[in-house]
C-alpha cells in the first residue's frame, strides 16, 4: 500500500484571498512550497490535492480555470503532485455533495484509486473542514495556521507547508 499527503489548495499551496483564486496571475505560491513538496516526494509520499472549488457552482469560474491553476502549480513545483481532486459544488448554489469537505468522498476515491494506507498518510490544510475530512478517513492531520494553538482537532500545527512537511517527516 502507498502513503500519501493530501493537500488542501488555497492557504496551503497558494496564498488565499478574500475572494476566489482562479486566475494564474493571482495564483501566488508561497516561499517553501516547492521545497516542501520535494521533501515529501523524496520520502516516498504520493502528493494529492483535495480542494473545494465552490466558485464553479457560483458561476464565478470554470473547471478549466481550476486546471489552469493546477497546471501552473505543477510547472512551478517540478510536476511533483500526483493528482488533483476538486469539488465543484456548493449546497446553496447547486447541490449537497459528500465530495465537499468536510465530507470525505474525494479522499476515499483517491485512497481507492492509489491503494493508499490511511495509517501512513496525512491531510494538510488550513481549515477545520480539512481536518474533519482527514479524520473521517483515518489519516493524521496538520493544520496550517498563522497563530498555532494545539487542540484535539488535528495532530499538529505549522505556520506554512515547509514547516508542516518537516513535522510529518519527524513523525514518520
Amino acid at each position: 500500500m502507498n502513503k500519501c499527503i493530501f493537500l488542501d489548495r488555497d492557504g496551503v499551496l497558494n496564498e488565499d484571498r478574500t475572494d476566489y483564486v482562479y486566475r494564474v496571475e493571482d495564483f501566488i505560491i508561497p516561499d517553501g512550497v516547492p521545497e516542501a513538496l520535494r521533501l515529501l516526494k523524496d520520502a516516498g509520499y504520493l502528493l494529492i490535492v483535495i480542494t473545494n472549488q465552490a466558485g464553479i457552482a457560483k458561476g464565478l469560474y470554470t473547471r478549466e480555470d481550476v486546471m489552469m491553476c493546477y497546471n501552473y502549480l505543477q510547472d512551478q513545483c517540478g510536476k511533483l503532485i500526483d493528482d488533483i481532486y476538486y469539488c465543484p459544488h456548493h449546497p446553496k448554489y447547486d447541490t449537497e455533495s459528500l465530495t465537499r469537505k468536510p465530507g470525505s468522498l474525494l479522499l476515499e476515491k483517491a485512497m481507492a484509486k492509489y491503494n493508499i494506507a490511511p495509517d501512513g498518510s496525512w491531510m494538510i490544510g488550513d481549515a477545520l473542514r480539512d481536518m474533519q475530512a482527514g479524520k473521517r478517513v483515518g489519516v493524521r492531520t496538520v493544520r496550517i495556521a498563522h497563530d498555532p494553538q494545539h487542540s484535539s482537532e488535528c495532530d499538529g500545527y505549522a505556520t506554512n507547508l515547509l514547516e508542516a512537511s518537516r513535522f510529518v517527516l519527524e513523525c514518520a
